[in-house]
C-alpha cells in the first residue's frame, strides 16, 4: 500500500481560517449510493475476492502495531485474531498498546487537533471522498476478504457492509457536513452580520469499535475526523486486520499523521486511561449496553476532572421486530424473517428477535 500523506502546511495552504469557516464551498462531487455488486460465478469481481480470500487463508499471519503520529508503537504484549469459523487459521498477531503508548496517543492527538481543526474543510472531504473511491475500487476485494476471513461473514454480508456502507458513510458524511456548515442565520440585527462557526471538539474523541462491522469501525474512527476531530482508534480484538486495512486507506488517500491514533488495547485499560484523561472530549462507541453503562459510569463519576463535558455516543444492542400486515405475502414474509433473524448468525444490531404475525397468518407462517 502507497503512503501518500499530505502534511498540515499543504494543507492549510497559507489560508487558517477564512477558507474553512467559509460559508460557500467549493462544488464538493454529488453522492449516490455504492452499488451491491452480485458476485455471479466467474466475473471479475468474484475471481478478484477469491484471489484475497485465499491468499489470507494460506499466507503467515499479519503483525499490526500500534501506530502513533504516524510511527509504529509495539509494546510486545501480542494478541492473535483468529478467523472464526477456522480457529487454525491465524489472520493477525497485534500490539496491544500500553498505558504508555495511549498516553502518547493522547498527546498526539492534542498536538495535531489545532491545526487539524484549521485545515479547510474541502480538503478534509477530499481525504475522505478519496479513501471511499479507494475502497470501492482498488482495496475493494482486500477488504471483502480480510472482513470474510476475519470475522466470519459470506462475500453478501461483507460487501454490503466493508465495502458499500463503508463508502456511503464517508461520501455522504461528506455531503451531510456541507449542508451542516452552510446552515447559517437567517436573520440579522442592523448594522451586524451574524456568523455560525463550527469547530472540532476541545480534547480527543475516543473511538471503540465493534467486532461485527467493518464499516462501524470506519465510521466511528473517520466521521469525528472530518468534522475536525483527532482521534485514538480502538478496533475490536475480532477485527483488528480488517480496521487496520481501512486506516491505511485513509492514510494513503492523504489523512496526516497523528490525526488519527491506531491503538489496539485491552479494553478496561482503555477505558480507564481515556476516561481519566481531562482532554476526553467525546467517546463514540458501538458495543454491548453493559460496556456503554461503565463508561457512561466512569465519565460520570469524573466529571469534575475534565476540562469540558465529554459527550458520549453509544449503540447497543436492541431489538428489531416484524409486524405483518393481513395482507402480507406470507412466504416472502417467512423468508425475510429467517434471513433476517439467523443471517451472520443474527450478530447484528438489525437481526430480527421478534415477530407479530396476524392470527389468520398465524397458521401459514409457522
Amino acid at each position: 500500500m502507497l503512503r501518500r500523506s499530505l502534511d498540515f502546511p499543504r494543507l492549510l495552504g497559507g489560508v487558517v481560517c477564512a477558507s474553512r469557516r467559509s460559508s460557500s464551498y467549493p462544488n464538493i462531487p454529488p453522492v449516490q449510493n455504492e452499488p451491491i455488486l452480485d458476485f455471479p460465478p466467474n466475473s471479475p469481481e468474484r475471481e478478484a475476492v477469491l484471489k484475497e480470500y485465499n491468499r489470507l487463508m494460506s499466507e503467515k499471519a499479519v503483525e499490526i502495531p500500534c501506530i502513533v503520529n504516524g510511527e509504529e508503537r509495539k509494546s510486545g504484549d501480542i494478541q492473535q485474531q483468529l478467523s472464526p469459523y477456522d480457529q487454525g487459521i491465524t489472520l493477525a498477531t497485534f500490539h496491544y498498546a500500553d498505558k504508555q503508548i495511549l498516553e502518547d496517543a493522547i498527546k498526539t492527538s492534542l498536538e495535531a487537533r489545532h491545526q487539524w481543526d484549521l485545515v479547510p474543510f474541502e480538503h478534509k472531504a477530499a481525504i475522505f471522498l478519496k479513501a471511499a473511491d479507494l475502497i470501492s475500487t482498488r482495496y475493494r476485494a482486500q477488504v471483502l476478504a480480510s472482513t470474510m476471513v476475519g470475522q466470519g461473514k459470506n462475500i453478501l454480508q461483507a460487501e454490503i457492509d466493508s465495502t458499500c456502507e463503508l463508502i456511503d458513510f464517508y461520501r455522504f458524511a461528506v455531503e451531510y457536513a456541507k449542508e451542516l456548515f452552510a446552515t447559517q442565520p437567517k436573520h440579522h440585527s442592523p448594522g451586524n452580520w451574524n456568523r455560525l462557526v463550527y469547530r472540532g471538539l476541545e480534547g480527543f474523541v475516543a473511538a471503540i469499535c465493534p467486532f461485527n462491522f467493518t464499516a462501524i469501525g470506519g465510521n466511528l474512527a473517520g466521521t469525528p475526523a472530518l468534522m475536525g476531530n483527532t482521534v485514538l482508534w480502538k478496533p475490536s480484538d475480532n477485527a483488528v486486520h480488517s480496521n487496520y486495512l481501512v486506516f491505511n486507506i485513509l492514510r494513503e488517500a492523504g489523512l496526516p499523521d497523528g490525526v488519527i491514533n491506531f491503538v489496539p488495547c485491552n479494553g478496561p485499560l482503555f477505558g480507564d486511561t481515556v476516561t481519566d484523561s481531562p482532554d476526553l472530549a467525546a467517546i463514540n462507541f458501538t458495543g454491548s449496553t453493559k460496556t456503554f453503562k461503565h463508561l457512561w459510569r466512569q465519565v460520570g463519576e469524573k466529571i469534575d476532572n475534565y476540562k469540558t463535558y465529554p459527550r458520549l455516543v453509544g449503540e447497543c444492542g436492541g431489538k428489531n421486530f416484524h409486524v405483518l400486515h393481513s395482507t402480507a405475502d406470507v412466504e416472502s414474509a417467512v423468508h425475510g424473517t429467517i434471513k433476517s433473524a439467523f443471517e451472520y448468525a443474527g450478530q447484528k444490531c438489525s437481526a430480527c428477535s421478534r415477530a407479530y404475525i396476524p392470527a389468520s397468518l398465524w397458521p401459514e407462517f409457522k
